[in-house]
């Protein structure tokens, strides 16, 4: 009984030290922690980045919260101030957790949340919370073509640029989803066509009648969709023997053209005429001697220079 009760003292004793020596570790460290190491929020909610001290001695520690981008590090709260982007957008809940109250997409980032504790033998602990504010998309631009010829190919598109994350396409033809395998549809089991919901392109490799009808496009993302207004695509045959009935044509009229130009050419209406009636003359001077015409024809005389 004797040789228990020193072994239970025992016990005791060491039990009672290892409580004390992580006692004495607990209070002199920092040490933080978080709720939610990634949390995300649509665009103009509030949202918590929680940074909660688990343990600290120092009675008031210095508290810095630090945005993180490509171009570096930036303060939102510093010396007791929320500062940048969030100055009127934000505040500190006690102790150390920050509060956006009207996010934005500019918001989206990886914030640190720094604790300073003088007083403590580790004296400094952070953590960093990688953000995300979703936003939904706008209404898509969609190109659909009006007309398109049996046969032959043809493209529609789809682009929304301002979702985030990135989004995803969905097309519609006479309000019923577009499927991205047609085979799995009998609707669109003999269509012939690629979908592309990363990009939002759908290509018709070779367009039958039943691919005529009414299209829209969905863009959608975690934090909603938008759709844009349908438009009709029709399908018409190509009229072959119409399109050689035109080219025949148009070779006689060329033909015709060309043979009246040479008959013309051969009959002269194109050369050019010469001018009637007599070519007159004038008389060379002879010699140098220098002659007045008198009334009389044919009779001349010399002039006064001549005689001197």
């Amino acid at each position: 009984h004797c040789i228990d009760s020193k072994m239970a003292k025992t016990r005791l004793a060491c039990l009672l030290t290892l409580l004390s020596t992580h006692c004495y570790f607990s209070v002199l460290a920092v040490v933080l922690k978080t709720s939610n190491e990634a949390p995300w929020t649509d665009e103009f909610d509030r949202i918590e980045l929680s940074c909660l001290i688990e343990s600290i001695s120092t009675s008031n520690p210095r508290i810095e919260w630090k945005k993180i981008t490509n171009e570096g590090p930036s303060y939102v709260y510093f010396d007791k101030k929320i500062s940048g982007d969030l100055e009127n957008r934000a505040m500190i809940r006690e102790p150390a957790t920050l509060l956006i109250t009207n996010a934005t997409r500019s918001d989206t980032a990886k914030y640190r949340c720094e604790v300073t504790a003088a007083d403590d033998q580790r004296s400094f602990d952070e953590i960093v919370i990688d953000l995300v504010v979703r936003v939904k998309p706008v209404t898509p631009k969609c190109s659909v073509p009006k007309s398109v010829p049996f046969g032959k190919s043809a493209e529609l598109s789809c682009v929304e640029e301002e979702g985030f994350p990135k989004s995803q396409y969905q097309w519609f033809k006479n309000k019923e989803e577009v499927p991205d395998d047609h085979k799995t549809s009998l609707k669109f089991f003999n269509s012939s066509y690629t979908l592309d919901a990363d990009s939002g392109t759908l290509q018709f490799i070779t367009v039958r009648k039943e691919d005529a009808g009414e299209y829209f496009c969905r863009a959608k993302n975690d934090a909603g969709y938008a759709e844009c207004p349908p438009q009709q695509m029709e399908v018409y045959d190509i009229d072959i023997l119409g399109i050689l009935m035109g080219v025949l044509v148009v070779v006689i009229v060329l033909m015709s053209i060309t043979a009246g130009i040479c008959c013309a050419y051969k009959r002269g209406y194109f050369s050019t005429q010469k001018q009637t009636g007599n070519n007159y003359k004038v008389p060379a001077k002879g010699d140098g001697v220098d002659y007045v015409r008198t009334e009389d024809e044919g009779d001349f005389r010399h002039k006064s220079s001549f005689v001197i």
